[in-house]
């Protein structure tokens, strides 16, 4: 396969993932922000959502002032950020278009009518009211694109480029979302334990779409913070964990690796980063710092998308 299509078919799922990722991430600020009792010393919740989008940097380029408004127009239609929802859903289209004789209809159907009817709304119709139901619509729709590539893909290279990018963005969202909530959203320890504390807890499950499986899994109704960082890190069960994103990365690497007669790098990079996850020990984790931990794994996680990028050749 030409490192063009590979690495248009790479970029094409993980721009989809991001464009999901960015509606959850938007859906904790929003759900956050509307929480009473805001405590002293709080840092602001859209700062804390743009930090955790690493958008902070291009908005204050771009605004004064830091407004919901602007954060939300920002985050989502701003095509001047390279993150933004419009911008995900628009590059992720121009790289599908780019290999459509490499995918099935029905994936290039639904980014492309995807991208067709983002377009069409106008950013002042997205009202703060209108805000949660626009989120899930976009959730919905990049699910739809993940069923169709699952469920109509040849299990070729083209699939397991398409499966790198997905998670290997997932992995780097799920971190930020945890790193938000532990180390910006609560900057002093006694806030720890705090009623406040729980709901935070509580948001981050929801926007992925774990707060249920946290109770059923953990027949526990209270959301205890090393529980919560254990189910997002640590936990196989969980399809939004650092962990179960990186056997997938595993295995879509596996597949490309007898495809192709051979290993890289980037095999062993990715192993590396399974085993210590699968070793991994919550207690451990908390004592040397659930920040620094999640740092290191961003880090680590983006220099696996550069070595893949190196090692097939991607422009």
């Amino acid at each position: 396969m030409l490192g063009r299509t590979a690495g248009s078919q790479f970029w094409m799922s993980r721009y989809v993932e991001r464009a999901e990722n960015m509606a959850r991430l938007l859906e904790v600020g929003y759900r956050i922000s509307l929480m009473p009792g805001t405590i002293e010393g709080h840092r602001d919740d859209w700062r804390s959502t743009l930090l955790s989008s690493a958008c902070a940097y291009g908005y204050d380029r771009k605004y004064k002032e830091l407004t919901a408004e602007n954060v939300i127009n920002y985050l989502l239609f701003d095509l001047d950020n390279p993150s933004s929802i419009k911008t995900c859903l628009m590059t992720a289209r121009n790289n599908g278009r780019s290999v459509r004789t490499a995918m099935t209809r029905d994936v290039w159907e639904s980014i492309n009518s995807t991208w067709n009817e983002f377009a069409q709304i106008k950013p002042e119709t997205v009202s703060s009211a209108r805000l949660p139901e626009f989120l899930e619509w976009i959730r919905q729709r990049c699910m739809a694109f993940r069923g169709a590539l699952l469920g109509t893909m040849l299990r070729t290279d083209n699939y397991y480029f398409s499966q790198l990018g997905n998670f290997i963005e997932r992995a780097d969202s799920t971190a930020r979302i945890l790193d938000v909530k532990y180390y910006i959203l609560l900057p002093r320890p006694s806030d720890v334990g705090s009623d406040l504390d729980v709901q935070q807890w509580g948001q981050i499950l929801r926007s992925v779409s774990a707060h249920r499986s946290y109770r059923w899994f953990y027949r526990d109704s209270r959301y205890k913070p090393w529980l919560v960082s254990e189910f997002l890190i640590l936990r196989e069960e969980m399809p939004r964990s650092l962990r179960f994103s990186y056997q997938w990365i595993n295995t879509a690497l596996q597949g490309l690796s007898n495809l192709y007669g051979k290993s890289y790098e980037c095999h062993t990079i990715a192993e590396q980063t399974l085993a210590s996850l699968k070793q991994g020990d919550m207690d451990e984790i908390f004592r040397n710092g659930l920040h620094e931990f999640l740092q290191d794994f961003i880090t680590a996680n983006g220099k696996l998308s550069q070595s893949i990028a190196t090692t097939y050749h991607f422009p």
